[in-house]
């Protein structure tokens, strides 16, 4: 589509963009690898009910799945290159169970970002630079078998992840509201939420909420009142960073 401002790194450059670290390897010399920290606070929307397949190890509602996924990096870094601040998103669809394969796939990166923190953030959304399927994006890219190019434009996401509401605006693209559940019973918020502590990819806590998402473009897809979550993306190159998530502060109380 004309109106989205796009760019494009190329796959040729990328790996001379990529900072490298130097990792003594021992008598066999020096090995390079990438050291990095992506945690972001994050709103997903998708297609499913409330009870979504992939978090209860049950089938999709509908036999397919689409899923936004939309975050702000509080901390992170790739090697030398800083992170934090920056927007991201995910795109996803599959014209059946994730399972199955055959998923489609777009990444939109904040336009804010410079080049090395462009290449580094395409690399850890790619899925790229991490212990074989230890995240969320390098399970999700093993299901996919297209690639959209990744689009760099303004994101504007405003979350609240403790009350679940949420607002993204991704001009000419994409654009989602979430909210919480609300009980038919009194009219309040329905607090729910989901702990993972172990078997999970993706995150060890999160908060449950509803969600409504348009997309255009190569992606177009539009769910309404469908499953949301809210949660703290807590990863690095060696897979899910397990700690006490800080959505779980009202334990506390």
């Amino acid at each position: 589509m004309a109106f989205i401002r796009s760019m494009e790194v190329s796959t040729d450059n990328r790996d001379a963009l990529l900072p490298h670290a130097a990792v003594d390897n021992g008598p066999g010399g020096i090995e390079m690898a990438h050291q990095w920290l992506f945690k972001s606070e994050t709103y997903d929307n998708c297609n499913c009910t409330v009870n979504c397949g992939c978090q209860f190890n049950l089938p999709s509602t509908h036999g397919y799945c689409q899923s936004a996924f939309v975050g702000n990096i509080v901390e992170g870094q790739f090697n030398d290159t800083p992170l934090a601040g920056l927007n991201w998103a995910a795109l996803y669809k599959w014209p059946g169970e994730i399972k199955d394969g055959n998923g489609k796939r777009q990444i939109v990166i904040d336009e804010r970002a410079n080049e090395a923190q462009r290449v580094a953030l395409e690399t850890i959304i790619s899925g790229g630079a991490c212990e074989r399927l230890s995240n969320l994006f390098a399970v999700f890219a093993s299901t996919c078998s297209e690639f959209c190019r990744t689009l760099f434009l303004p994101i504007s996401l405003e979350a609240d992840l403790e009350l679940r509401t949420a607002r993204v605006d991704i001009p000419g693209l994409m654009k989602s509201s979430g909210r919480p559940i609300i009980n038919e019973f009194n009219g309040e918020p329905f607090h729910i939420a989901l702990a993972r502590p172990s078997g999970s990819f993706e995150f060890t806590y999160a908060e449950i909420g509803l969600g409504t998402t348009s997309v255009t473009g190569d992606m177009e897809m539009a769910f309404e009142d469908s499953w949301a979550h809210y949660c703290v993306h807590h990863f690095n190159q060696d897979g899910l960073v397990r700690e006490r998530s800080r959505l779980t502060a009202w334990l506390d109380v």
